[in-house]
């Protein structure tokens, strides 16, 4: 995520140039994706540093968790695998070492980092995409192995590249064995996505030569060109791994974030009008053809640009996305860790993620945000995260729709009562009869309407609890003694297809006695 900034800043020249003022955003949609990068190696964001105990980790998490969803994100990127280690107990590779600070040290039994994660996102109405990057199997030359990893078992499986080891993606074992191991969450945990980072074939360092010519003699697949054959071996991964995720579960979205720019236009008439590095030659990943080929059912591309950015700006990137989705998602990658950066003087200017959330709700073809990284938010993008919670992001909002992989709605809601009491509106109601497709409800939308209001669900504003649960009730709290309010319930479905509602309900809340 960084790395691939840092190597496209030298390669960049930056020539500013000021873009006419953007049209004010759009009203808040009701479906937007809103995610957010939860990284995990050389903890980054969680847990704060390795070795912190099972309820320190625990709360670190809730933290996070309760200030993104108080932001308004509906999804969360958790990175669960950042270098063939792993951050969930049902893994045939070892814990990681940004864990408790060994690979390979188990933190205390029964304490599942992503079971508990899913738990607490789904409560809270967040997705939980399971982050992994497929082929890093280190992140410096003094990594200390575990015996239960892959390195220690099959060590003719890698190359060392810029003093790191890297699986070779051209050994169809290998292959074979990312498959199995994503396959693993995939059956074992309640995961909504699987989700690539950028890092396939290593990012260009001066003087190094990635060493796979032995691989490419003895796998060549009939094809002559090594860089041809690596942009292969990466496009079996990534089918493979579609076919094999929708098998098991046809819910569970597959997702990959590239680095920005698929193709200059002067390597390619079909390139974006761009001249930076590119996934296609010097990543060996031709990332649009896995959207084209409808290998991946969203696109995040990681636009680290700014709009004055004149070799790579945002708009253009943006916009060459838009128009080679496909009929797939494309969620565009936000650089918050940029903020007030050196990088370049646009980032000074706090207006600059504003102006791409508004750039963003223009392009119908586009879908959504996911913003790196989460402690960014907080930190340098304070102000930026502010602006989330109060005005792009104030309501909440379901994730898109997903038609290609489900588009039968689940039933509505029965029997939805509602009672003032003391504490509360205590709304109860009972799960819906199953739809065609077999599925009742994997979670709920609540709705409250004051006195007067239109009723009517497609207004955000209008929603006042979204849980990806499937408990039948739910207690109001931010009732105004005398006034009366209107209730509606919607079910929805693993891949957030929306009910009928059902009600409206009517109740009265009496005044507090004195």
């Amino acid at each position: 995520m960084l790395k691939n900034f840092l190597y496209a800043l030298l390669t960049l020249t930056v020539i500013p140039y000021i873009l006419n003022a953007q049209a004010l955003s759009k009203i808040a949609p009701k479906r937007e994706f809103r995610g957010v990068w939860v990284a995990t190696v050389t903890n980054i964001d969680w847990p704060s540093r390795p070795g912190l105990s099972v309820d320190q980790q625990k709360q670190e998490l809730i933290g996070i968790l309760e200030r993104h969803k108080s932001q308004g994100m509906n999804a969360i990127m958790l990175q669960v695998r950042p270098a063939g280690d792993a951050f969930y107990a049902k893994s045939r590779e070892p814990w990681s070492q940004w864990l408790m600070g060994k690979q390979g040290l188990a933190p205390s039994p029964g304490y599942d980092p992503l079971a508990f994660a899913i738990k607490e996102a789904h409560f809270r109405g967040m997705e939980l995409h399971a982050w992994f990057n497929p082929y890093r199997a280190s992140m410096s030359s003094n990594t200390v192995f575990s015996e239960s990893h892959a390195y220690r078992k099959h060590p003719d499986w890698f190359f060392t590249y810029g003093g790191k080891k890297q699986f070779d993606p051209g050994i169809p074992d290998v292959r074979e064995y990312i498959i199995q191991v994503i396959l693993d969450v995939v059956k074992e945990y309640d995961v909504d996505g699987i989700h690539f980072d950028d890092y396939f074939y290593p990012y260009k360092i001066e003087g190094q030569t990635i060493n796979d010519s032995a691989t490419f003699n003895k796998y060549p697949n009939d094809i002559a060109d090594i860089r041809d054959w690596r942009r292969n071996n990466v496009d079996l991964l990534i089918k493979q791994l579609d076919d094999s995720i929708h098998h098991y579960k046809k819910w569970v979205k597959f997702g990959v974030s590239p680095f920005g720019i698929w193709k200059n236009k002067y390597e390619d008439p079909e390139g974006s009008a761009t001249s930076g590095l590119s996934n296609y030659a010097e990543l060996f990943a031709d990332s649009r053809k896995w959207v084209k080929e409808g290998w991946v059912d969203y696109i995040n591309p990681q636009v680290y640009f700014t709009f004055t950015r004149r070799v790579a700006p945002f708009a253009t990137l943006a916009d060459w996305w838009g128009n080679n989705s496909y009929g797939r998602h494309v969620y565009i990658g936000q650089a918050a860790y940029l903020v007030n950066s050196r990088a370049e003087a646009a980032w000074k200017n706090l207006s600059e993620l504003p102006r791409q959330i508004r750039y963003i709700r223009e392009n119908n073809r586009i879908q959504g945000s996911v913003f790196f990284s989460s402690k960014s938010l907080t930190t340098v993008a304070q102000s930026f995260g502010d602006s989330l919670r109060n005005d792009f992001y104030r309501y909440s909002a379901l994730p898109p729709q997903m038609p290609w992989l489900d588009d039968v709605a689940p039933n509505e809601p029965q029997a939805l009562t509602a009672d003032a009491l003391k504490d509360g509106v205590h709304l109860k109601w009972s799960a819906p009869a199953k739809a065609t497709d077999g599925e009742t409800a994997s979670g709920y939308v609540i709705y409250r309407f004051a006195e007067g209001d239109k009723i009517s669900v497609l207004d955000p504003k209008n929603i006042l609890k979204i849980s990806f649960e499937a408990y039948p009730s739910f207690i109001d709290t931010s009732t105004e003694g005398g006034k009366r309010y209107s209730y509606l319930v919607t079910a929805l479905d693993r891949l957030k297809n929306e009910s009928e509602p059902s009600g409206p309900v009517g109740v009265e809340v009496p005044l507090a006695k004195e």
